[in-house]
């Protein structure tokens, strides 16, 4: 009896141990993620005013965001596979290690050639490479980082990082731009990245990680089998399959959204760029505020659902974007009228993805992460400009208001069928038994 005692108390002694170091995981995790991404932020603020002001060209400014996209998506596929294969810790803390190399690489340019559009080129194109290996490997680690009661906190604190880094860097540039040059912006970064890097590597990323153990001499899947099977695990899932086909066809569809603001704003109303700056930071803003309340709450019952009808109130603020076109109103309104908009849009896009996040991460076996969002992301990622270049398209032809009401009837049309009951029934079986929610034309409850 005395033995059994003494073995449980040093069970609940490790897993006391085990906790109180997730915590420590958390913390570590939000502020590695906030110093990174704010010193990324704020140059790539930087150089994307760097490049207009010295060219005045927006083709060289085009060339610096496709540097900046097309690396990610091709190499998204293959960190998959690294991150479901090698040490996730090894290839975070490298790709950590490179962005400073390229960043010091840069620098080295600057002070013995000059600040040069090709230097530049490369160096975006490197640190988009080192931006999807980290950033698809973390999404990837989650799970073995924390606890699984508190992904949720982790993913609400991961993307309140990213929104501190939204309103802050703007501001911090802003300020920084012409007062010091731009060596002091890449030496900040290189500070900000050495910083994450020593963060990172006091993390233990097999903490709480159900990874398949590798026996001794046991070969290696090769790569191109490994990814296939990748594909083959996603149609074994039917629920992740419908939530992946749903983030593409959003993404694609806020083409309409990512384009047509814009426009509208300032081509259509003439609105001021001080006050387009402020429904931006309405945007950030709600995004920051919905990532608290959902970092202190209690984790989503139905997040499927949940984030069906974020969906539909993303749809009804998308085509609202286009109301004073269509009911002219004054300049002062129209600036109050956005910002309402802009608050309630970040607000919603936080309630779509966080519950989101936090299923697939529950749902996605350990071993397979890395490739089942590599997927997504890639996807994704291909997606988006095309839906910029079409809606771009689109706009030099018809009226804004009308892309935006007929691009938010087809988002509606898409996650009606996506994701419709059956689907809903599926990934929360246990509404087949309650009764009180709404899901289609059913009732149950919450």
């Amino acid at each position: 009896m005395k033995l059994n005692f003494t073995n449980e108390r040093s069970v609940s002694m490790e897993e006391a141990l085990k906790l109180r170091k997730a915590t420590y995981h958390l913390w570590t995790f939000t502020t590695s993620k906030l110093i990174s991404t704010f010193g990324s932020n704020v140059y790539a603020f930087a150089i994307s005013f760097y490049i207009l002001q010295t060219t005045g060209s927006a083709t060289n400014f085009a060339t610096n965001l496709i540097c900046n996209i097309l690396p990610r998506t091709l190499v998204g596929p293959f960190v998959g596979y690294l991150a479901d294969n090698y040490s996730r810790k090894a290839i975070v803390i490298l790709s950590q290690i490179a962005t400073t190399l390229a960043i010091c690489g840069l620098l080295f340019v600057t002070y013995t050639q000059g600040l040069s559009l090709m230097a530049i080129y490369v160096t975006t194109s490197v640190l988009s490479v080192t931006s999807a290996c980290s950033g698809i490997t973390f999404t990837s680690s989650i799970t073995g980082l924390v606890d699984e009661e508190r992904i949720q906190k982790a993913m609400s604190l991961n993307q309140m990082s990213i929104s501190f880094a939204a309103i802050g860097s703007p501001a911090v540039g802003g300020l920084l731009y012409g007062a010091v040059s731009m060596p002091v912006f890449l030496i900040m970064f290189i500070i900000a990245s050495i910083i994450a890097v020593f963060l990172e590597s006091t993390m233990n990323f097999k903490l709480f990680a159900k990874r398949k153990e590798k026996e001794a001499g046991e070969v290696k899947e090769p790569m191109w089998q490994s990814m296939k099977a990748g594909f083959v695990y996603l149609k074994t899932k039917p629920v992740i399959m419908a939530i992946i086909w749903i983030a593409l066809m959003v993404n694609f569809c806020f083409g309409a959204f990512e384009v047509g603001y814009s426009y509208v704003l300032i081509e259509k109303l003439k609105m001021a760029s001080q006050h387009f700056g402020f429904t931006e930071g309405a945007f950030a803003l709600g995004m920051l505020l919905m990532s608290i309340y959902f970092s202190v709450r209690k984790e989503v019952k139905y997040p499927l659902l949940v984030s069906k009808r974020g969906i539909f109130a993303l749809a009804f603020f998308m085509g609202a974007t286009g109301f004073p076109l269509i009911v002219p109103m004054s300049y002062n309104l129209n600036i109050v009228y956005y910002l309402v908009l802009m608050f309630g849009f970040g607000s919603m896009i936080i309630l779509v993805n966080t519950p989101i996040q936090v299923m697939m991460q529950k749902q996605i076996d350990d071993d397979y992460k890395g490739r089942i969002f590599s997927i997504l992301e890639t996807m994704a990622m291909a997606l988006m400009p095309l839906g910029m270049v079409l809606y771009g398209f689109l706009y030099d032809i018809f009226p804004a208001q009308w892309i935006l009401l007929a691009s938010t009837t087809l988002l509606v049309g898409v996650v009606i069928v996506l994701a419709r009951p059956s689907i809903i029934r599926k990934a929360h079986p246990e509404l087949n038994n309650k009764k009180g929610v709404k899901v289609g034309t059913k009732t149950v409850s919450q």
